[in-house]
């Protein structure tokens, strides 16, 4: 379960393309963030994906992924032309092929490798989708079979395609928009694939052209429904709309962090209550409802001459910290081993979770210890960010590639640094406001499976 949000034009303070999105996976599947550059492929080659092979291309662009360490594609990413992707699994009538085959995350990689625009990203997605479908398992521990829908943005455009099966709708994006678990396009689209209407009619999902509506017809209601993603994609939709005309990034981290109004006027709200995965910012807890949590955020603010991601690389959007990145010669720092689903300290996703899985445990008395420093300390990013760019607009590639790259590297030093204190300051805090008991049980199952150790 996820949640994806762009604004265009007008619609943002500078005129540029912001993508945002909160990966909610299985609480205990690692992100890790892989930087794949640009590459030659010899003629006929073939290309490894999650479960199939498919034919290579010439050429692939340099591209940047957040992604579950055991998958080949991601859950969202961006390329060295300033395209960005997100997805979503949506539930549909549809059947779903649950033997190999390319899944979700499998296409957006696919997409960002072959593709530098918007436009050309969904062309190339339909047209693997034609001649490859999609299936295979999609969870870690427990075995998710879905469809997908995406938001694919460049400095310039944007647009939302929803699958179903091999069958799909897209819309191009104006002002704003967002996605969850659900599909969400009705009776007007922008293209669709052959045969989108007269299949609903010979399913009797529709009688005609005039009552279709791809998301009526196509969606598996109860698990749609289950899956809470209509209150989440009203939720975000209103806070892009709420501002309008002055969104940027910081608009962006507050709406990937969002708990939904109650939270808000709530100061004793902890993420154990409810059953529903119905928040931007979403924390697994008991039951089949809430089997997921947001472990990985990204924001793509897509300016022109010099796009910036900014990625958490850990889970609890609402507990970490956002750090820039860039492509075009700029490097990843090292993050030492890729984890995996076992907890070991010296990885940057289990690192973070010591802070993270401290602050559940009494959310209203910990988060508040360290929220405001985070919050400044993510202000300095920002401001330097906004420095540097004017500061690369006079430097040669190299200089460039230096200064960003060492720039990244810093962001994501002092963002540890900044951690460990936090772990040290939280931990400290006795527990004043208990979680229910089913949340605190489930997520003392979650450690035992991880073999996750307390800090302290």
């Amino acid at each position: 379960m996820c949640d994806t949000l762009v604004a265009v034009g007008e619609a943002t303070v500078d005129g540029s393309v912001i993508l945002a999105k909160n990966s909610d996976r299985q609480p205990n599947e690692a992100h890790v963030l892989a930087h794949i550059p640009r590459a030659r492929h010899a003629p006929g080659s073939m290309v490894r994906c999650t479960y199939i092979e498919v034919p290579q291309v010439a050429e692939t662009y340099e591209v940047l992924l957040s992604k579950p360490f055991w998958i080949w594609g991601c859950e969202m990413g961006a390329n060295e032309c300033g395209l960005a992707i997100g997805n979503e699994a949506v539930f549909t009538k549809e059947p779903y092929e649950k033997g190999p085959g390319l899944i979700g995350m499998d296409f957006i990689r696919l997409a960002l490798e072959r593709a530098d625009t918007a436009r050309r990203a969904l062309d190339v997605i339909v047209e693997l989708l034609a001649e490859h479908g999609q299936g295979g398992n999609c969870g870690l521990h427990h075995k998710e079979f879905y469809h997908n829908s995406f938001i694919l943005a460049d400095p310039s455009d944007a647009w939302v395609l929803e699958t179903a099966g091999q069958y799909w709708a897209a819309e191009q994006v104006r002002a704003v928009r967002t996605i969850s678990n659900g599909l969400t396009i009705g009776a007007e689209w922008d293209l669709a694939s052959p045969g989108l209407v007269e299949h609903a009619m010979e399913k009797g999902w529709c009688k005609s052209r005039y009552d279709f509506s791809f998301a009526r017809c196509y969606s598996d209601f109860l698990v749609t429904r289950l899956s809470a993603c209509r209150a989440r994609q009203c939720r975000s939709t209103g806070l892009l709309q709420e501002n309008e005309g002055t969104i940027c990034v910081e608009t962006m981290m507050e709406a990937l962090r969002d708990h939904g109004p109650l939270a808000a006027q709530d100061p004793a709200w902890n993420p154990g209550r409810g059953w529903l995965m119905d928040t931007v910012c979403v924390h697994a807890g008991f039951g089949p409802t809430r089997p997921s949590q947001s472990t990985g955020a990204m924001i793509a603010h897509l300016t022109p001459d010099l796009p910036t991601t900014w990625l958490t690389g850990t889970s609890g959007t609402c507990t970490g910290i956002f750090k820039p990145v860039y492509l075009g010669g700029a490097r990843l720092p090292d993050f030492g081993p890729e984890p995996n689903a076992t907890y070991r300290s010296d990885t940057l996703w289990w690192a973070h979770e010591c802070l993270h899985r401290e602050v559940i445990r009494d959310y209203a008395a910990r988060l508040p210890l360290y929220r405001e420093e985070r919050d400044s300390l993510e202000d300095r990013f920002l401001s330097q960010a906004g420095e540097l760019y004017d500061r690369c607009q006079l430097a040669g590639p190299e200089e460039r590639a230096a200064a960003l790259s060492e720039f990244t590297a810093d962001c994501f030093q002092r963002a540890a640094d900044a951690t460990e204190t936090w772990i040290k300051k939280v931990s400290a805090q006795p527990v004043q406001h208990r979680a229910p008991l089913r949340f605190t049980a489930s997520w003392n199952r979650f450690n035992r499976q991880s073999g996750f150790q307390k800090e302290g």
